[in-house]
Formats: structure tokens, C-alpha cells, sequence
């Protein structure tokens, strides 16, 4: 693995490589959150076949904060992500997105229209925030009474306190990751999300949108988008199966897979299941 960093605006933006030495069309791997970190667990193994590249967005992991958190929008998180591919030379490159990496991909293909992106894989998807709420709401509605009280009334009221973050945690064993324990991995990953880049894009609670991607909706122009797309969620994902169906059928070119037993953290919780599926989609690519 190599590691560095990418002057952009001012900022310095972190990446690390793996397999940089092949020829094959590299893998650029976009995180989630928004204000997530760079998780090259299980991703990495790509690497065997190809180049893959991992970076932090700005305020994310090993990359510098904004200035001002009003400085953190997509329009910024688009154009960075264009800058990070021109400043590694990438003349061809396959996207891979978590969760909000998702919508980050799909955002930038519909405003900079690349040419040089082959694929794209989209693991969780996050695309719409419309639809993102209503699965939120169908998937509380999975839960024990008690735990969905508490997430309406702290909903209503706009009061997160102990009892919230107690039957967010159910929500998340559910539908966010099933492993339990969680891995360290996985915890230390979540202990270093940026919450100012998470209010500023998404807001205090997990399931209705204040930010600024209060109006995100990526939905009617997903036919825009014309490359082969692979779209993966868990059967427990809080990515709701039948979502992802939807976003799938509006690709032109739009493959799903369902990973069984698994949630939003599918490609950890069923990693040789997940790496079989994109191994293949990825093959002729």
C-alpha cells in the first residue's frame, strides 16, 4: 500500500493505493457517511486483479477539515472527487460507492458526464432522499413497539438524547450491521465520523434529512447515466431491498444482487459472498 496526499482548494486530500502496479482498469473506492472514513478492509482484496484507490473526502479521516462547515456540499464533494481522479491520472477507472458514496458517484457522472468511467458499483445506495425516509420508516416499523415509540417521539419533539442514540443502536443492529459483536474495524471507523460533516450534509437524526441533502434526489435522471452498474444490498439492508430494485430498473444498464443474512455493512458481513459477485461483474471490465 501506498499512501499520500492531493492539493485541492487549498486542502490536502489523503489516498492510499493498493495494487498500483497493475495494468488492469483501476478501482476507486468513494466512503460514505457523509464525514465516514476510508474502510480498506475486504475492499482492498480487489487489489489482486487490479489497482485500487481509497481517499477521505475533505473533513473525513486523514484529510484536512473545511475552513467553515458551510463549506461542505455536494457541489464541493463533486468536484473534489473529479479533482482526486484527475491529480491520480486516471484515464479509465471503475467508481465503487458506500452508502452516500453512492449519490456522490451517481452526482458526479449526471454533472461532469466523464467519459473514462467504465463502471460503476454501488454498494448500499443512497440516491434519493425520499425514498431513503420511506425506508426508514418501513424499517422502524420492523421494530418492537417500545424502540419505535422512542424514535417517533424524539422525531416529533427534534430531542436526541440518551434514550434516541439507545433505540438508534437497535435500528442499527437490525439494519446496519448484524455481526456481533460489531468488528473493530468497523467501531473504529465509526469513532472517527466527522459530525460536523454529517450535520451539515444530513443533520442530527438518522432516519429524516435536515441538511443540505434535505432535497437530494437523484431518481428521475438515474436513465441518464449510460455504463453498466451494479447495484448490491443486504436482505436486511436499511437500503431497503425494494429501493434498490427501483434504482436498478432505472438504470439503463443496471444489475442488482441481494447478499443474504447481511445489512448495510454487507460487503463485511458477507465478504466472500460480495467479493464473488463484483469479482464477476468486474471481470470483462
Amino acid at each position: 500500500m501506498r499512501e499520500d496526499y492531493i492539493s485541492y482548494q487549498g486542502k490536502k486530500i489523503w489516498y492510499s493505493v493498493y495494487g498500483e502496479e497493475s495494468k488492469q482498469t483501476p478501482l476507486l473506492v468513494v466512503h460514505g457517511g457523509p464525514g465516514f472514513v476510508s474502510t480498506p478492509e475486504i475492499l482492498s482484496d480487489f487489489s489482486e486483479d487490479r489497482p485500487v484507490y481509497f481517499y477521505d473526502q475533505l473533513g473525513s479521516g486523514n484529510s484536512d477539515r473545511a475552513d467553515n462547515n458551510n463549506d461542505y456540499s455536494l457541489e464541493y464533494f463533486v468536484s473534489e472527487l473529479d479533482a482526486v481522479i484527475q491529480g491520480l491520472q486516471l484515464r479509465e477507472v471503475i467508481l465503487l460507492g458506500l452508502s452516500w458514496g453512492c449519490g456522490l458517484i451517481c452526482a458526479y457522472m449526471l454533472d461532469k458526464q466523464p467519459q473514462f468511467v467504465k463502471a460503476l458499483i454501488l454498494s448500499a445506495p443512497y440516491l434519493s432522499t425520499p425514498l431513503w425516509e420511506e425506508c426508514a420508516i418501513e424499517n422502524i416499523s420492523n421494530l418492537p413497539e417500545a424502540i419505535q415509540k422512542i424514535i417517533i417521539e424524539a422525531e416529533k419533539n427534534q430531542e436526541f438524547g440518551a434514550d434516541y442514540e439507545m433505540a438508534t443502536g437497535a435500528y442499527y443492529e437490525k439494519y446496519l450491521c448484524r455481526l456481533d459483536p460489531w468488528p473493530d474495524s468497523v467501531m473504529a471507523s465509526f469513532g472517527k465520523l466527522n459530525m460536523d460533516v454529517y450535520l451539515t450534509m444530513w443533520g442530527p437524526s438518522e432516519f429524516t434529512v435536515n441538511g443540505k441533502l434535505k432535497q437530494f434526489d437523484l431518481m428521475p435522471r438515474l436513465p441518464q447515466i449510460p455504463v453498466p452498474v451494479l447495484l448490491t444490498c443486504g436482505d436486511n439492508d436499511e437500503a431497503g431491498v425494494k429501493m434498490v430494485k427501483d434504482f436498478q430498473m432505472a438504470f439503463p444498464r443496471g444489475s442488482m444482487a441481494v447478499i443474504p443474512g447481511a445489512s448495510h455493512l454487507h460487503h463485511i458481513e458477507q465478504p466472500l459472498i460480495y467479493k464473488t459477485i463484483v469479482s464477476e461483474f468486474l471481470k470483462d471490465k
